[in-house]
């Protein structure tokens, strides 16, 4: 079954920024500047131009207001917009740090968060204009800026090497968190956006696995007015003896116990149903499991039960679990899509572990793909093999490992350790012993496939 994963959002790499989560910042930032420099003038009785440093506070706090009164706080912002006012952020700051001291003030880290937010949040093009827009800010305060406040009377000169590192310092700092914080932000986004994928799959496999109760319900509900309309054609045929409405009930009545027929037939395919969907065998769980895919391109799938007793050829009482049946599904229809002739699932167990293995004899994971299988959205040409063949010969891409992932998380859910690898690749000695190909191996403790619930996301 193909998956449409959620729509991811480009903008905001599958996130929103709010106004009200700039404007609290803003409010945060206003507040700890003003008290800083109060401190320093007053109680510190450090020189500096206090008026000015007020000012462009109050520009910040203006801003605000404004914005506050003119704006739903619950706004969400466009990129532009989220990236002027990250902009404004960045130069009143560093018109404050202008005012004390430009880099030599230990308050100069602070440039770095608007720019670090702006990368993990904002598309690429923003982004790098507000970093650009920091680095520039940053050089300008290194060159061009009032002495750092002190007594009156005294001067703190730094020396230039010292000023130089300084600047170096938060040049680097720059470039690491904002590389650092988009690579959280795009990983986060990626798993949030393939979660809810898996959600919306294992919602839809509940949902077929519900159909045979609702017939069931149906068919119960629906059987007593269905006599009732029966009895009263019975009686109105019986008193419309020689009326020309005689046939037409007779009509109603063969209709409404036709109904009541097929009723009693999805009564029975439903009970019928739950007694086999709720308990089966491990065979008829991996049947279930393979049945899309016994004629897909010509490739046969070859089931293999081993368990230690000889006479116990087959599990019985497995719990059905719709996301067990589509983790399976998606892992078989991997290896029949990249197979050349064959896939074989292996089922061994003892009284305590259940062990399924998956094989193919395809052209098995390249190295790449070994190391990241599992991640969602994998990079195109990371993927199992870099084309597969279709039913009809044609070659198409593969996809970007979304299906695993969905895969592996809903059979983690039911307590299955999964494992991948190649198996072993054909060598002069042993071509006739040693097939190319991949597998897959799900291991479980054999009571949690017989006893566990149902588990949701």
């Amino acid at each position: 079954m193909a998956i449409t994963p959620p729509p991811q959002p480009v903008s905001y790499m599958g996130r929103y920024l709010r106004l009200r989560t700039l404007t609290n910042l803003r409010w945060m930032g206003a507040a700890g500047q003003m008290v800083t420099i109060l401190i320093v003038y007053f109680f510190l009785g450090f020189h500096l131009p206090l008026g000015w440093c007020l000012a462009a506070i109050a520009a910040s706090l203006w801003l605000n207001l404004f914005t506050v009164l003119r704006t739903e706080s619950g706004a969400t912002l466009s990129p532009l917009e989220a990236a002027g006012h990250l902009a404004f952020d960045l130069v009143q700051l560093a018109i404050v740090l202008f005012l004390t001291g430009g880099l030599s003030n230990p308050f100069a880290v602070l440039i770095l968060a608007p720019a670090t937010i702006a990368a993990s949040v904002l598309p690429r093009k923003f982004a790098w204009s507000l970093l650009g827009l920091a680095f520039v800010l940053m050089s300008l305060l290194a060159l061009f800026h009032l002495d750092l406040p002190w007594r009156e009377g005294t001067e703190v000169v730094l020396p230039r090497l010292y000023a130089i590192g300084v600047w170096i310092s938060l040049v680097i700092a720059l470039g690491f968190l904002a590389i650092y914080a988009r690579q959280v932000a795009a990983e986060h986004s990626k798993m949030t956006n393939a979660l809810a994928a898996t959600q919306m799959v294992l919602a839809r496999e509940e949902q077929v696995s519900a159909l045979g109760g609702l017939a069931a319900a149906a068919a119960h509900e629906l059987g007593t007015p269905l006599a009732t309309i029966q009895l009263t054609a019975k009686e109105m045929a019986a008193e419309l003896e020689d009326h020309d409405l005689r046939e037409d009930a007779l009509l109603v009545v063969a209709q409404a116990r036709r109904c009541r027929d097929i009723l009693t037939r999805l009564s029975d395919d439903a009970a019928a149903g739950d007694a086999r969907h709720d308990n089966m065998s491990l065979r008829a769980l991996i049947e279930e499991a393979a049945a899309p895919f016994t004629e897909f391109g010509g490739v046969r799938i070859e089931l293999s039960l081993r368990g230690p007793d000889p006479d116990m050829p087959d599990i019985e009482g497995l719990k059905r679990r719709p996301e067990l049946i589509y983790g399976l599904r998606n892992i078989i229809e991997n290896a029949v899509k990249y197979a050349r002739g064959s896939v074989t699932v292996e089922a061994r167990w003892s009284e305590r572990d259940l062990s399924i293995c998956i094989l193919d004899d395809g052209e098995g994971f390249s190295s790449e793909m070994l190391s990241r299988l599992g991640e969602p959205y994998l990079a195109r040409g990371s993927e199992r093999r870099n084309t597969a063949r279709r039913h009809d010969g044609t070659v198409e891409r593969d996809g970007l490992g979304l299906g695993f992932f969905i895969a592996k998380t809903l059979l983690e859910r039911t307590g299955a350790r999964i494992g991948h690898g190649n198996r072993p690749r054909r060598t002069e000695e042993t071509a006739e012993t040693a097939p190319k190909g991949a597998w897959v191996r799900l291991d479980w403790p054999l009571a949690n496939l017989k006893n566990s619930p149902k588990s949701g996301l």
